[in-house]
């Protein structure tokens, strides 16, 4: 993410629940990624498990950067 992203996300994230959860998720996904991209081989179902987070990470970035585009835009509801 770029460093204006982390700003608001560091920013608004105590003040918007919903995005504190996606970001937290967002950490936590990335560190479960982090360890299956570090080994050499993977089995059938760990490669399966591997896209399957990537997915879901994936789909938490959407969130957090609709959540983001709101934020900018003036759009956003502190009562999330």
């Amino acid at each position: 993410m770029e460093q204006r992203e982390l700003e608001l996300i560091e920013e608004w994230q105590e003040k918007l629940p919903e995005l504190k959860k996606l970001w937290q998720e967002h950490l936590e996904l990335e560190e479960q990624l982090d360890r299956f991209n570090k080994r050499l081989y993977l089995s059938t179902a760990e490669e399966i498990e591997r896209k399957t987070l990537q997915k879901k990470k994936l789909k938490g970035r959407d969130q957090i950067e609709r959540i983001l585009t709101e934020i900018r835009g003036g759009a956003v509801s502190l009562k999330r």
